[in-house]
């Protein structure tokens, strides 16, 4: 049994990786971003205005977590977002047995598994979030996330949201460089 688990840990840890969302983002260097207090809409969009409302709300959160002001028009920054939804096909291998490992398979009399490969369609959902300077317009800060969500449980998909969001603005406002 000890054998089957230190085999298996290093496949659990890969699977767990595919719950996480991927965070990425970006920003102009030269920005001063310490000159940035507020903050308007641009706009949002998404498949239906539950989602919009909702990234609205988690982006909003997490600007004010960060000292930043919403303002109706003429912020120091504008603030647009875009989701969506993609299907992507997910691999998954099952095993019905254990496979044997080398010359111990054949001397503890281990025998050959039985693999069994299915490709589903998974529904992932992809959000951009942009920050502009208010007044050049110049793009200074760019967020982007992708994650699996669910086709069953609204409640879980937003708080992956919610998760997704707070990744994504962990290290904001970035730091001056130089």
């Amino acid at each position: 049994m000890k054998h089957r688990f230190s085999y298996l840990l290093p496949v659990a840890l890969g699977l767990a990786g595919v719950i996480y969302a991927a965070v990425t983002t970006d920003y102009d260097h030269h920005a001063d971003f310490a000159k940035y207090r507020t903050y308007n809409w641009i706009g949002v969009r998404a498949g239906n205005s539950l989602w919009q409302d909702r990234i609205q709300s988690a982006v909003d959160s997490a600007l004010s977590a960060h000292g930043w002001q919403r303002s109706d028009s003429g912020g120091d920054a504008a603030v647009s977002a875009f989701g969506r939804t993609r299907e992507q096909d997910t691999i998954q291998t099952f095993y019905d047995g254990f496979p044997g490992w080398g010359w111990r398979a054949a001397w503890w009399g281990g025998g050959i598994g039985t693999a069994t490969t299915q490709v589903l369609p998974q529904k992932v959902g992809d959000l951009t979030v942009d920050i502009f300077d208010g007044g050049s317009k110049q793009l200074i800060w760019r967020g982007e996330a992708s994650e699996s969500i669910s086709s069953h449980d609204p409640e879980k998909n937003d708080k992956k949201l919610d998760h997704t969001v707070d990744d994504m603005f962990k290290h904001f406002p970035p730091k001056a460089k130089g």
